[in-house]
């Protein structure tokens, strides 16, 4: 008698179990559909925030797409290739020698931009003799060189940077417009716009340029 008794007991115990469960779950519906409407405008304007943060922020300080047109970089780039650069590492470090670097020749305020590399730095006095780069006295190394420099430019004779400037050259020599042109000379360091990290069309490039 006792034994019946006590597996109803443990039978109820698990009825009342399951009915607060039920409960429970009934209660979670409900407060899903007593939202307010306040926390669905708070939701969307999260979302039309980020969505905003992805189009303009982004772009502007952390990294961007962008198409190469013109033969100024052949071999390493070529026209109609799409880059990434990226916007974050300069903040933290100065551009390098030989640097791939997106700038804008006029200025942030003109909304033109070159791809060029870098052999110049802060400060360094540039020369450029017979097609050779002289960096403060010395050659240095010029792997990337499509051609030779029919034109040495302003760097004929010997050219000091200042503390914010760099001396950049397109890879094809024979059409780039660079620093050696007395209309573009040497790069202000604000007019950086990042560094080009990577190659992502065509797919068969992929990768470091």
């Amino acid at each position: 008698m006792s034994e019946d008794t006590m597996e109803g007991t443990e039978e109820t115990e698990r009825t009342g179990e399951t009915l607060s469960e039920e409960n429970r779950g009934d209660k979670k519906e409900k407060a899903k559909k007593k939202r307010s409407p306040l926390s669905y405008a708070i939701e969307f304007a999260v979302y039309i925030v980020l969505i905003f943060a992805c189009i303009f922020w982004v772009p502007e300080y952390v990294v961007q797409r962008t198409v190469v047109n013109g033969e100024s970089m052949e071999n390493t780039l070529h026209s109609g290739e799409s880059l990434l650069v990226e916007k974050v590492s300069y903040r933290f470090s100065d551009p390098a020698r030989y640097d791939i670097i997106v700038f804008y020749p006029q200025g942030r305020e003109v909304d033109e931009y070159y791809v060029k590399r870098i052999y110049g730095l802060p400060g360094e006095t540039v020369q450029i003799i017979n097609n050779e780069i002289y960096i403060n006295g010395e050659v240095i190394a010029d792997d990337y060189a499509k051609n030779v420099m029919d034109d040495s430019g302003i760097a004929e004779e010997p050219l000091t940077l200042a503390d914010d400037e760099y001396f950049v050259l397109g890879d094809n020599r024979k059409v780039s417009l660079d620093s050696r042109d007395p209309d573009l000379g040497p790069i202000k360091a604000e007019n950086i716009a990042g560094h080009v990290c990577l190659r992502i069309l065509p797919l068969s490039k992929f990768g470091t340029p």
